[in-house]
């Protein structure tokens, strides 16, 4: 049974989610741009697992109070499928994507957790020159670089996350998707712990489980193209709808991922139908992908 909420159809489903590995890094630099530059270099190709080995994204600006050496910093967030991959990525992010950037230093940004390298390795740049202190039971290397010293907490730890949360904005056509996508972006934004690691938050390229193709393990989730309706043997849309936008959600708990889906439903209920938002979906596989199952109905406080 659907739910409508301002004229915009809730579909009885549910969004199906999977355990993660995490960590958040912070990232500071003499200005918020330098920080921001650094953050954004050491989370790009970082949309999906498939393909890019992690998925990453900026959580929040911060400012200085907020960080451990009192400068602008930017925090991020890093998700693989296990610890090795997670700490392949981030010495390879951090050390392309940071230490070459002017001006910045990076510190974990959760202390308890599995403890995996950050700057131990990378302090071997210094070529012998690198020294490093203790403050506080934390281990700090400093690496002289050419605007000075690359600063580097040794380790940041690694915990349990969740990867996949997603809401399906179903609408009257692009301007009406994006609307309705930008908006639960930027609601979702607003929380802590979470991340949209696709470009801008939003998918258009949802997927399926398979294809025609043996090499190919996904293919285009063709119930939800507007294009195939009347050429699929099945298909999710009606004819007034004409496009579709995805938002993936990644969380540090599940607690974190459904209330980044709540608040993305409301921002896109608040457009309504009036906005061309004609019906809320999320994706599946009938729970045999996660054990995290986000039932919308649920997240907006209704009896399943």
């Amino acid at each position: 049974m659907s739910l409508i909420r301002n004229g915009v159809t809730i579909d009885q489903t549910f969004a199906e989610a999977f355990p993660m590995k995490a960590t958040r890094l912070v990232i500071t630099a003499h200005t918020l741009e330098w920080a921001r530059h650094a953050a954004v270099a050491a989370t790009g190709f970082a949309t999906s697992v498939i393909a890019c080995g992690c998925e990453a994204g900026i959580e929040r600006e911060l400012p200085t109070s907020d960080t451990p050496d009192g400068r602008p910093g930017v925090a991020v967030l890093i998700f693989a499928m296990s610890g090795k991959e997670l700490t392949k990525q981030i010495e390879r992010r951090v050390g392309q994507c940071v230490l070459t950037c002017p001006t910045t230093a990076v510190y974990a940004g959760i202390d308890e957790g599995e403890a995996v390298a950050l700057g131990k390795n990378l302090r071997f740049f210094g070529d012998g020159w690198q020294t490093s202190k203790m403050i506080g039971g934390k281990r700090y290397w400093r690496v002289p670089v050419m605007d000075g010293e690359f600063v580097a907490q040794e380790t940041t730890a690694v915990v349990k996350g969740v990867g996949g949360g997603n809401l399906l904005l179903l609408a009257r056509d692009t301007d009406a998707a994006l609307a309705a996508a930008e908006a639960a972006v930027a609601a979702m934004k607003k929380l802590p712990n979470v991340i949209m690691p696709f470009p801008g938050g939003v998918v258009r390229s949802g997927s399926k489980v398979g294809s025609k193709y043996p090499a190919l393990g996904a293919s285009t989730n063709d119930a939800f193209c507007p294009s195939l309706v009347g050429l699929v043997k099945k298909t999710e849309l009606t004819s007034e709808t004409r496009c579709v936008m995805e938002v993936v959600i990644d969380g540090l708990t599940d607690t974190d991922v459904a209330a980044a889906m709540r608040v993305g439903m409301e921002a896109g209920i608040a457009l309504g139908a009036a906005g061309g938002l004609l019906r809320i979906s999320a994706g599946n596989y009938g729970g045999k992908l996660g054990p995290f199952h986000f039932h919308l109905h649920k997240l907006l406080g209704e009896a399943a």
